[in-house]
């Protein structure tokens, strides 16, 4: 995609993102409420190809009965980082898949950008 001064960036598009690394883990008690976090998410803003850098929290309840394997989840996170997706989309996107993973409805994905351009941003998606 071109850059506004004319630069191009290359990156992959969101059929890199690898769902299917996620592994759970059966766990029986679906009124814990579990959350994971991280700051070590990145992927690629698709208008500039520059990267994009945020604190993840993920919030849950078990419902399905299953949990998810933290270093699985840290490869999914990682087939983000050459990926052109808006802020907003990779929320989503991490939402869906781990709604779909751990067969809950009762999550919650919370991302908070750095600063860009001088403009912060949070994205939620999801309730408990």
């Amino acid at each position: 995609m071109p850059h506004p001064e004319g630069k191009t960036f290359t990156y992959s598009d969101e059929s890199q993102i690898r769902p299917d690394y996620m592994e759970t883990f059966e766990f029986d008690s679906p009124d814990q409420y579990i959350k994971t976090e991280t700051d070590e998410f990145s992927a690629l803003c698709p208008f500039s190809g520059l990267p994009d850098h945020a604190y993840v929290k993920i919030e849950y309840y078990p419902q399905g009965g299953l949990c998810i394997e933290l270093k699985s989840l840290k490869y999914y996170f990682i087939s983000f980082r050459d990926v052109g997706i808006y802020q907003e989309a990779a929320t989503k996107r991490i939402y869906d898949d781990l709604k779909s993973t751990l067969k809950t409805n009762r999550i919650k994905i919370t991302t908070i950008y750095n600063t860009r351009g001088g403009f912060d941003t949070t994205c939620i998606e999801g309730t408990l």
